[in-house]
């Protein structure tokens, strides 16, 4: 997310700002570029003035999100690049009809589709049995499904290894809130990272090569697996920001559970 004060900048600060944030030197952006370092000086001291292609190129070598390259294109004064639909609009109906056979798909077990800031766009019926007694306040429109976890009247008092799951969504968080230097992820780090927790180190289970959840509920004690699928190349703001996140049975006696409550 771009603030206020970042959108006032100059583009050649900004440019800056986007490669110290991936720790490169100018002669390393240079490289990746394929134009000379002296040239991304004067681009970042303002001696320079960055065409439309060049802003473009760089932002495509410095992995900068897409919403973030249309304020860089607005700072050197041209027009964004990229377009930002609801995913209700006409030209998102391919990508809507695509998650909607996702979430169908993948019942019996629960899936999310989550924007950049961790909100739901949407999910499936089985996402009931992950929110199962947690407070109404918390599954009010917009839901951030990270607080829904983390949160003590959410998740939380449910999952049998909280400290290792919090870990892991805290990690994830950190990696996302480096690449992106979006301000309300930071917030929002340090709004989970002030939960309680009995364990918030969560040392790695022994030989594990994944992080479970592991849900207390009325069938006993279910593990999922979580993977996060993302659309390739994208081009629009929206489609880039959207994850479909999918929970994955870890056990026979998760399997069967799901089995039995999708029936």
């Amino acid at each position: 997310m771009t603030t206020l004060a970042e959108a006032d900048r100059p583009v050649g600060t900004l440019l800056r700002h986007w490669r110290e944030r991936r720790r490169m030197s100018q002669l390393e952006l240079a490289g990746l570029a394929e134009v000379s370092a002296r040239h991304v000086s004067f681009l970042e001291t303002g001696r320079s003035r960055p065409t439309r292609a060049m802003l473009l190129r760089l932002s495509e070598q410095l992995d900068i999100p897409l919403r973030e390259r249309n304020s860089l294109l607005l700072a050197g004064g041209f027009a964004p690049a990229y377009p930002e639909h609801a995913l209700g609009d006409v030209p998102m109906a391919s990508v809507a009809e695509a998650i909607g056979q996702i979430l169908h798909a993948h019942l019996p077990a629960p899936a999310v589709v989550v924007d950049r800031h961790w909100q739901m766009v949407d999910g499936n019926d089985a996402v009931s049995l992950l929110v199962e007694g947690c407070a109404p306040w918390l599954l009010e429109p917009p839901v951030n499904v990270l607080r829904l976890s983390l949160h003590p009247d959410g998740m939380a008092p449910r999952i049998a290894n909280l400290g290792r799951w919090r870990a892991h969504l805290l990690h994830r968080l950190d990696h996302q809130i480096a690449a992106t230097g979006d301000d309300v992820l930071a917030a929002l780090a340090v709004e989970l990272a002030a939960y309680p927790c009995d364990d918030p180190a969560g040392p790695p289970e022994p030989g594990a090569l994944v992080v479970p959840i592991r849900l207390r509920t009325d069938d006993g004690e279910l593990a999922f697996l979580s993977t996060t699928t993302v659309f390739g190349t994208p081009l629009d703001v929206t489609v880039a920001e959207l994850a479909i996140e999918t929970f994955h049975p870890a056990d026979a006696v998760t399997t069967e559970a799901l089995r039995r409550h999708g029936q």
